[in-house]
């Protein structure tokens, strides 16, 4: 398998530390609001790889942490830290807020039919780990006190921004926009592995430390999770580009000045989902979650085809236009998945060639889009059925679009539309158009869509004729 790694700048084979063994790293959310779709599209990507690994017959061990303290709202480590802004403004205590957004984030990750990682586990959990590390990097003069922090030495690294092609004074505080300097650090760079309570008196959640009264910076929880669950030696990281710095590079340093050696090998990261404004955030207003999505009548696993239909490298931008192309196509697909039908005459010949084929593209650096090409080019063949039957199934354990299950319709019953629409019409009459707006709303999230003509009110549904009301 070939795989472009993020560390070397190029497109590499792909070999593990252990042979037919797999330890990877994803980056998980911080838990302090809903996780858009941008965000999604990042997880889509790693559960790619990580079923991709596994169909090619590597046993995968994956990690993933849940960020609940320490992550900030600047990358100079200050501003709020996000969890306890968030709490702030819900008027909750941190742990609701983590409780109720974690819970979110994998209502939507599990509706994309995402795998969930073999270890999850929250920042707040680990703070022994971080605790070791740190005093370890303090030994070996890889980190310092001041003001009250504990801050890591990227002066003590020849080769601190090996994981980003930027020059040094391109990535420094002050250069990059909305960042501000911390005057407590002797270098720029040098960022934040503990906090004491002389940073942020208002901070709810402190552990005792060697140091005083504190909390973990952001960096040093995910190197301390992999390295507890994973062990010294990692096979790939991933994250979002965004993670490349200061994240993913404060990761590099702080690992590797502590185990004395190279920690991963392979970083893997996914390039952002746009919408027609630029790149999709937080802090940009609204929030498009995958819920909304369903709540709006998509299948979310429409989203999960989009995003495959584009390579995890490159951005894409998203669109209604786009989403209910993809909507169309994978309702199309599907309908002729589920006209196969499951039979003994499998041709082991041609099974191994379209698999080979599907693989290919899967070890071209994850090339989904022509992997579905190839889906594609299977079902116009001449191939038995039951060979195709066969392939699909196969196929969907990378894919994990549902091609071969059957989806409950629950559409409601001519009598009852005609009863609501004859209400709607009552009330649009009686100018309650609060009730009439909410019947709507009731109708089409049952999958009924009603459109006001001249001539009366038309209602459309799946494999369904119009018909015409009068006002």
């Amino acid at each position: 398998m070939k795989i472009y790694n993020t560390l070397t700048r190029k497109i590499e084979e792909f070999k593990p530390v252990e042979d037919g063994k797999v330890k990877m790293y994803t980056c998980g959310p911080t838990v302090y609001h809903y996780a858009h779709i941008g965000n999604m599209r990042n997880y889509i990507g790693h559960d790619i790889l990580e079923k991709t690994l596994k169909y090619l017959g590597y046993d995968v061990k994956r990690a993933m942490n849940i960020t609940d303290v320490g992550h900030l709202t600047s990358d100079s480590d200050s501003g709020d830290d996000k969890m306890v802004a968030s709490a702030k403004k819900e008027h909750k205590t941190v742990m609701d807020i983590a409780r109720f957004y974690t819970d979110a984030f994998f209502h939507d990750f599990e509706l994309l039919n995402n795998r969930i990682p073999d270890i999850v586990s929250p920042a707040t959990a680990n703070i022994d780990e971080y605790i070791k590390i740190i005093s370890t990097l303090l030994e070996k003069g890889y980190a310092y006190e001041a003001g009250g922090n504990i801050y890591f030495d990227t002066t003590k690294l020849d080769d601190y921004y090996k994981l980003t092609n930027h020059k040094a004074d391109e990535m420094v505080v002050g250069v990059r926009e909305g960042v501000k300097e911390d005057n407590s650090k002797k270098n720029q760079n040098d960022f934040v592995l503990w906090f004491t309570k002389s940073k942020f008196e208002d901070q709810e959640l402190k552990w005792e430390s060697p140091w005083g009264y504190g909390y973990p910076g952001w960096h040093i929880e995910c190197s301390g999770i992999s390295i507890k669950y994973l062990g010294e030696y990692l096979d790939i990281h991933g994250g979002g580009v965004d993670n490349i710095f200061p994240h993913h590079t404060n990761e590099i340093a702080q690992s590797e000045a502590y185990l004395g050696h190279k920690w991963c090998n392979y970083w893997f990261h996914n390039e952002h989902l746009n919408d027609e404004s630029g790149k999709m955030s937080k802090s940009h207003g609204a929030i498009l979650t995958v819920s909304l999505l369903k709540e709006k009548g998509y299948n979310p696993l429409s989203f999960r085809y989009m995003c495959l239909l584009s390579h995890y490298r490159r951005q894409l931008t998203f669109s209604y236009d786009s989403l209910d192309g993809a909507e169309n196509a994978y309702k199309k697909l599907k309908n002729k998945t589920l006209a196969l039908k499951f039979e003994n005459d499998i041709n082991e010949d041609e099974f191994n060639h379209w698999k080979k084929l599907f693989t290919d593209c899967l070890e071209d650096d994850l090339n989904t889009a022509n992997a579905i090409t190839v889906l594609h080019d299977l079902l116009k063949s001449d191939v038995s059925m039951g060979t195709k039957y066969k392939l699909i199934h196969s196929f969907d354990e990378v894919l994990s679009l549902d091609l071969l299950k059957q989806e409950k319709i629950n559409l409601p019953n001519e009598e009852e539309i005609l009863a609501k629409i004859n209400l709607r019409n009552e009330a649009k009459k009686n100018k309650d158009f609060e009730t009439a707006d909410k019947i709507r709303e009731e109708l089409l999230k049952q999958g009924i869509v009603l459109k006001d003509t001249r001539e009366g009110t038309i209602y459309e549904a799946k494999q369904w004729r119009k018909f015409i009301f009068s006002l």
